[in-house]
């Protein structure tokens, strides 16, 4: 093998097959780094340069921000034109495929939500593109109300959102084309399944609150600019729409044009009494203003939480008494109470801070359901209003919750379980009785008693102690190193519960490790967990994934030769921060609709500087010495021999622009001192994921796993346990 790499080095530059050159690298990781034998698509290095407080930073790829430029969608296309072939030629390609579309195919379905008599939920039989809606009328059976598999041809025109009103006669329903986040609404009867004359524009990232009579709804959207579409650089208003009018008349409720990075959102409370303002700028503060709608009233909003001192979550109201999730003076999270009609609205604590993260609440049925995290696995206990414990919900075990929403009158609510190896199980808990009984439990076509999963502890660099899940098949080895790979966020508050895919078991049924770090910058403790990875701190979350990935070699779960990583969005900067600091430590590289230019990532939309709590800002000197030790983009090192990576991205993400990753792919083509491949693969009509059919789901993650099979060494195993 030794001589068949000298040889090959002495050659000209060819195309060879994935499949042929990661063989080699695998067998040849340790020799000296050479110059790629890809012929990557020409990258022109222009010349940019910005000044950053004093320092000189070059941006040669600034070209390929131009969207929408002729050269870009040339550049896209030379790069799909390599990187297509040479993905769908690997070995495991279409077996994977294939046994993912059989592993899809279960029925599965969303939250059941009560209005009125009316129940309604998402529904997808296993294989359909789109989750369809369904609504029971009282006591009869399931029928159609919405079906998005007809929207298009190609099925990616996807229900991004719905909202019945109060007495279940009405839905407002939101569709999103392509993956873009911008969603247009419409309404329709929901007896008779006719579509209103409504139609409305330039909205996204809203809430729907209807007034109690179904008469019209609130929302929030952006101005129009002169060319007559939404400008997502300027303020978000919040708006009135009434039934039966033309969104040109829809009235503005409050506009702060003064301060355009605060986005309002509204919310009617369940009587409709009050309307609730969250006005928020940024992910670790908001306030919060209220207005009486009483017909006889004239009072304006008023400021009612305006310190911007603190996140609060209004969660409802039980006459002039708003209760609310908060971490002010409880970095745990713990939920209070106010009195709007007292001339002290001191806040009253009903459930305290605990050891454990809150990681949500909700206030139905006249209880409130706090739903904890311990060490990662969740817990729920049930509070009355009065601020006394009444009881714990009888989980199946160890895993994740969601759901436990509805209104203050109703006599149930749904909720959901599911782990690693366990799908997604519904179920109804029945304020009676204190019970739960399984509304509907999927059944998958493999055993998952096959599997397991345990969860190990890990020391980062600095001593703090992390948790990682690891599951695979039950008969694996463990005296052997296998595949692995490494997955993780480390952002955002959010935490990384045990949650079901299934292409997780797919890589487990080849014989493949999963494992799921719990990195600081989520929530999985708490806001001093989030603030500890979050900013100037961001290099802890790099350091406790790097760690992760040492665990499971010294503990002979892998080796490095045998260790993918992946992530997407904040998870995509953090494993290509992962692969320019620790490439020695990695088979395969995976970034997904990545954030990896810190220092412009602000620049595109209005929403994005809403990262800054987690990011910084480079306008900021602190923040921008901060980011610039560990931009992906900025830290390529010439000459340098980085794992095999595929990056990929979609052209319709107006969340994580595209450019992130066509930036980086350049940067890394360039830089790249060895044959190990860089590949860019962009998904065309798609966006950061949201609303992706079934069909594409389904190839993205045949090719990427694909990839990283070849490039662990992974086994072709046709049979399955």
């Amino acid at each position: 093998m030794r001589r068949m790499i000298e040889a090959w080095e002495t050659q000209p530059a060819v195309i060879v097959s994935l499949g042929a050159l990661l063989a080699i690298v695998a067998c040849a990781r340790d020799s000296n780094p050479r110059r790629q034998r890809l012929a990557y698509p020409e990258s022109p290095r222009e010349e940019q340069v910005d000044d950053y407080h004093g320092s000189q930073v070059a941006d040669p790829y600034r070209w390929l921000e131009e969207l929408d430029a002729q050269r870009t969608a040339e550049w896209v296309n030379d790069q799909n034109a390599l990187s297509g072939p040479l993905l769908a030629d690997l070995p495991l390609r279409a077996h994977f495929e294939t046994r993912l579309t059989e592993l899809s195919d279960y029925d599965r379905i969303g939250l059941p939500r009560r209005f009125g008599d009316r129940l309604f939920w998402e529904r997808n039989d296993g294989l359909q593109d789109q989750y369809e809606l369904v609504v029971v009328d009282g006591g009869g059976r399931p029928r159609v109300l919405l079906d998005p598999n007809g929207f298009s041809s190609d099925a990616t025109i996807a229900l991004a959102g719905w909202q019945p009103s109060p007495d279940g006669s009405l839905i407002a329903f939101a569709r999103s084309d392509g993956g873009s986040d911008w969603r247009d609404w419409h309404v329709r009867d929901v007896a008779t399944g006719t579509d209103l004359d409504e139609v409305l524009t330039h909205i996204k990232f809203t809430p729907i609150s209807w007034l109690p009579d179904s008469s019209g709804f609130y929302y929030s959207r952006y101005p129009l600019a002169h060319s007559g579409v939404a400008d997502g650089s300027r303020e978000v208003s919040v708006y009135f729409h009434r039934i039966g009018s033309p969104q040109t008349e829809d009235e503005i409720v409050f506009s702060q044009p003064e301060h355009p990075q605060t986005n309002p959102y509204a919310t009617v409370t369940e009587d409709g009494r009050y309307l609730v303002l969250r006005l928020s700028d940024g992910y670790l503060k908001n306030a919060v203003w209220f207005r009486d709608l009483d017909p006889g009233s004239a009072a304006d909003f008023e400021p009612l939480l305006d310190n911007w001192d603190s996140v609060y979550h209004f969660l409802g109201n039980e006459g002039s008494t708003f209760f609310f999730e908060t971490v002010l003076d409880a970095p745990n999270g713990r939920v209070v109470a106010l009195d709007v009609d007292s001339d002290d609205r001191t806040l009253r604590e009903i459930v305290p801070m605990t050891e454990h993260a809150l990681q949500s609440s909700s206030l139905v049925g006249g209880a409130i359901f706090a739903e904890y995290l311990v060490d990662v696995v969740s817990r729920v206990e049930i509070w009355d209003l009065s601020g006394q414990r009444r009881d714990e919900l009888d989980l199946p075990g160890p895993g994740s919750v969601g759901g436990l929403g509805g209104r203050n009158d109703q006599t149930e609510t749904y909720y959901s379980f599911e782990s690693i190896t366990r799908p997604r199980t519904t179920y109804r808990y029945d304020f009676a009785s204190g019970t739960s009984e399984a509304f509907h439990e999927p059944v998958l076509p493999v055993d998952a008693a096959r599997f397991e999963t345990r969860q190990v502890f890990f020391e980062s660099r600095d001593g703090t102690r992390v948790p990682m899940f690891v599951a695979h098949r039950s008969d694996l080895d463990p005296e052997l190193p296998h595949p692995t790979m490494l997955y993780g966020y480390g952002g955002f508050n959010v935490a990384l519960g045990p949650s079901f895919m299934a292409s997780r078991l797919m890589w487990m049924e080849q014989g493949g490790v999963y494992a799921i770090a719990n990195l600081r910058g989520g929530g999985e403790y708490g806001k001093q967990w989030h603030l500890a990875g979050a900013r100037h701190n961001k290099q802890n979350v790099f350091d406790d994934f790097i760690a992760a990935a040492e665990w499971l070699i010294s503990s002979g779960t892998t080796t490095p030769e045998q260790l993918a990583i992946s992530g997407g969005s904040n998870g995509g900067l953090l494993v290509a921060a992962g692969m320019i600091q620790r490439p020695d430590l990695f088979a395969a590289v995976l970034p997904a609709v990545g954030v990896l230019d810190m220092l412009r990532y602000h620049l595109p939309s209005h929403n994005a500087r809403n990262w800054a709590d987690d990011y910084g800002l480079s306008e900021n000197e602190d923040d921008f010495r901060s980011q610039i030790a560990y931009s992906p983009l900025h830290n390529l090192e010439d000459g340098a021999c980085y794992p095999p990576t595929l990056i990929t991205t979609a052209d319709h993400d107006d969340r994580v622009v595209p450019w992130h990753s066509y930036k980086f792919a350049a940067a890394a083509q360039h830089a790249q001192g060895c044959e190990r491949p860089v590949l860019l693969s962009v998904e065309t009509r798609a966006g950061h994921g949201a609303g992706k059919p079934m069909w594409m789901q389904i190839e993205d993650a045949a090719r990427r796993h694909a990839f990283a099979a070849e490039a662990t060494g992974m086994a072709p195993l046709r049979d399955h346990p």
